[in-house]
């Protein structure tokens, strides 16, 4: 599934075809992905102008003049296509702007979504009221505040959107790695100086992944159709049996139902 860093980069890439531009068609090849597209999408959002575009933990946002934003959510194997040199069936959804660039949303499995919501109301919309703050907003000590008396293990805690919004497997097991934290400590049992080791990592693995365009597993790929390279860089994640440089080795373990990979040996 495309990660923080894989919708920030695509949110990027949006933003250099769709800034300013007014959008000319908009056409819908199915009536819906994970869910119904709105009804009205097409009428509410042809001739209207892009404002601006940006990001809520894993959802793309592209603002317009209209006062509504539409929001999209990748899914599993969610892709937006720029230009593209000929129609794919899994094109769902399909974009062109007055300079005759086209988008095109491709999710072959359809787990991805499309919602138009009122720009004023975002907030309060139910998809993001239950969020937690963004990874790039979090400090050690607010997240303490949510950590505090949780038995639950830190590695869980941190995929809870209502902890931190947007963090995912991938770069919660590289951050806990770089930490030196146990995936299975306790979230209320891990101290303040850990957590200050935490959020800083969690920052640095992020801010990496999205300079590297993210990191391509399975369907992902940037809207220019180019790889992500970040999971050349990974030191735990997928590397069940590989050499940790403390000596260690890396190990997978089963939580909640996903994978995680950690060294036994440096993360305590």
């Amino acid at each position: 599934m495309p990660e923080l860093p894989e919708v920030e980069t695509t949110v990027r890439g949006l933003a250099a075809v769709l800034q300013d531009r007014q959008l000319t068609r908009v056409e819908t090849r199915r009536e819906d992905l994970r869910r119904a597209f709105p009804v009205d999408l097409r009428q509410r959002l042809t001739g209207a102008r892009v404002s601006g575009l940006g990001r809520r933990a894993k959802y793309g946002l592209i603002h317009t003049d209209r006062g509504d934003t539409m929001v999209f959510h990748l899914g599993m194997s969610g892709r937006w296509r720029i230009d593209p040199r000929q129609a794919e069936a899994h094109d769902h959804l399909v974009l062109e702007t007055d300079d005759g660039r086209t988008l095109a949303l491709n999710d072959p499995r359809r787990f991805g979504s499309v919602d138009l919501v009122p720009t004023a109301e975002m907030e309060a919309w139910p998809a993001f009221a239950a969020l937690g703050p963004e990874p790039f907003d979090l400090t050690a000590g607010n997240l303490a505040e949510q950590l505090k008396g949780r038995s639950a293990a830190i590695k869980l805690l941190l995929l809870d959107q209502r902890i931190v919004a947007g963090l995912g497997n991938i770069y919660v097991c590289e951050a806990l790695f770089r930490a030196g934290i146990s995936p299975l400590r306790a979230g209320g049992r891990v101290s303040k100086t850990r957590l200050e080791r935490l959020v800083p990592a969690i920052c640095a693995v992020l801010d990496e992944a999205i300079a590297a365009g993210g990191s391509s597993l399975r369907d992902y790929a940037r809207p220019d159709g180019e790889l992500g390279y970040f999971s050349k860089a990974f030191a735990v994640y997928d590397r069940a049996g590989a050499a940790c440089a403390c000596g260690g080795t890396v190990k997978r373990i089963v939580q909640g139902g996903r994978s995680t990979w950690y060294c036994p040996k440096c993360q305590r």
